[in-house]
């Protein structure tokens, strides 16, 4: 995301709320995932825990949103589609993701002008991020 977008230059980090409010919606996906059978496909692909995934895309959202970027200081640079090629990820885990996020979204309250731009710029990252066609 970039601070252009934003109204008056705020970044989507200082929009969404801070840390607390990230970690609250990363939480909350993570929730989503383990608890939803319509998400069944995106939790299997993540192992028996989910506690360093909740880590990661904290530290790496904090820092596509604007705000510390924690993810780099810890792992160097994302390289988000290289780091997932190991896993199957199609049109259905692809929507799963978005899915989930958007319904994350809406039960933090995340601004409805702040969540569609960040609706958009998942679906972008995450089409990017298929490796498989179907």
């Amino acid at each position: 995301m970039s601070d252009e977008d934003e109204p008056q230059g705020r970044s989507a980090f200082d929009w969404i709320g801070g840390e607390a409010a990230i970690r609250t919606l990363v939480d909350r996906f993570y929730d989503l995932m383990d608890l939803e059978p319509a998400y069944r496909e995106l939790r299997a692909a993540h192992g028996s825990t989910l506690d360093d995934a909740r880590d990661k895309l904290f530290w790496f959202l904090c820092g596509w949103m604007g705000g510390p970027q924690h993810y780099i200081e810890r792992f160097g640079h994302p390289r988000l589609r290289a780091r997932h090629l190991p896993f199957k990820i199609g049109i259905l885990e692809r929507d799963q993701w978005l899915a989930c996020m958007d319904q994350a979204m809406g039960d933090v309250q995340v601004d409805a002008d702040l969540r569609a731009r960040l609706r958009e710029s998942f679906f972008q990252t995450a089409d990017w991020m298929r490796n498989q066609h179907v």
